[in-house]
Order: C-alpha cells, then structure tokens, then sequence
C-alpha cells in the first residue's frame, strides 16, 4: 500500500470511531443523568418568537388610504 493509501485507511478509520463514539457517549452522558438533559434543553430557546407588531389597521381604513395615494399620484403626474 502507499503512504497516501494508508493515510486514507487512518482517516477513514478515525470517522468511524467518531461517527460511533459521539452518539454513544452523548447518550451515556444524557441516559445516567437525566439532569444534564434538563439543563440543556432549559438554557436553549429553540423557538424565538419576533415582537408582537401593531395591529394592522380595518379594511377601510386600507382603502380609504389607497384611494389618498391614488389621488396624489394623480395630481403628482399632472
């Protein structure tokens, strides 16, 4: 084998230990201790809603506004 086959072979080797490592040292850690998963998820905020906005205003209040720009632009064009 080349040296570059064997450096491939130690790679490729390591991933697998990885890929199979994490996952079941993550599961020993959280599986012992449910606490630890407590604390992880408690100071993570998955979802973070925006700030609530103005209501928007009725529908013909939006209309009457339409009818407001429409006859600027009117008078803006002439």
């Amino acid at each position: 084998m080349s040296a570059t086959g064997t450096r491939k072979g130690v790679l490729e080797v390591f991933k697998f230990a990885c890929y199979v490592c994490i996952p079941i040292s993550m599961m020993a850690l959280f599986a012992n201790n449910p606490d630890n998963l407590e604390k992880v998820v408690r100071n993570r905020s998955y979802v973070v809603y925006p700030p609530e906005g103005p209501p928007l205003p009725p529908p013909e209040e939006i209309r009457e506004m339409m009818k407001r720009g429409r006859a600027n632009n009117c008078k803006d064009q002439s």
